[in-house]
């Protein structure tokens, strides 16, 4: 109970105001990577985080080919400066990690049948950090490959939940993550209702489980919605004055 009094005051505020329910505010951007084939920004509370997909391309190494369909690649890597205490540039186990839970978040939604023979390569780069990365390091790479014109069955969109004390609470911050009582990142591909991704950390009462796996789903379609805007925005709005397309018109 220590920890809920924390963290949640007695009328169910959060340390930065939220309620139980509230999102962080969310930014996205689609296009801003000029060298890459497609990328995405992406800034979730403090989070701040670029994608970039390159490819279809061809494999290297050679013995790494797939006769019947694309390799997909993934890596997440945290920018030295993007915590409080400078991180070794190196890849740590747990940016490994994450890396292939992307990998395997996004495989589901690509069709990567039709592009046999090839590589598909998302890069994730965290440049501050502050909960959630991963969820919104998926949701990134999900826009970056539609911009890079990738076939895909759907979007696919991260959020968590997890636990103040005994309550249920949606997308944690970078303290509420360290301090609370529970994460679940969850992603999914919203118009054919598949889940792609479930992690749980923490101890879960069945009904605590459900009501953030709920909730997750719910806050996920939100941010679905969020999607679908930026990238109409990038390819439909008469406004947009991106770089690529600058040169193109001249």
């Amino acid at each position: 109970m220590e920890t809920e009094k924390k963290l949640m005051d007695e009328d169910g505020n959060r340390l930065d105001g939220r309620k139980w329910n509230q999102l962080r505010p969310i930014r996205l951007e689609v296009g801003v990577v000029k060298n890459a084939d497609g990328s995405a920004h992406i800034e979730w509370g403090k989070n701040k985080i670029t994608a970039a997909v390159y490819g279809p391309k061809e494999v290297h190494p050679k013995h790494q080919v797939l006769p019947d369909r694309a390799l997909l690649r993934s890596r997440y890597h945290m920018a030295p400066f993007s915590v409080d205490e400078r991180k070794n540039p190196a890849p740590s186990r747990r940016e490994i990690e994450i890396s292939k839970v992307i990998r395997e978040a996004l495989e589901p939604a690509v069709v990567v049948e039709d592009y046999p023979r090839t590589a598909i390569e998302v890069w994730v780069e965290v440049l501050q950090s502050d909960g959630g990365s991963r969820v919104a390091g998926i949701t990134a790479a999900s826009l970056a490959l539609a911009d890079a014109g990738i076939n895909m069955r759907d979007l696919v969109v991260g959020c968590s939940c997890g636990l103040l004390g005994e309550h249920v609470v949606a997308d944690l911050d970078d303290t509420e993550d360290k301090e609370g009582n529970g994460d679940m990142p969850v992603a999914i591909m919203p118009t054919k209702g598949l889940v792609t991704l479930l992690q749980v950390d923490g101890i879960y009462t069945r009904e605590n489980f459900q009501k953030a796996f709920e909730l997750a789903i719910e806050k996920g379609k939100e941010v679905y919605a969020m999607q679908r805007e930026a990238l109409t925005k990038r390819f439909f709005s008469s406004d947009l004055t991106s770089g690529p397309i600058e040169e193109e018109a001249a």
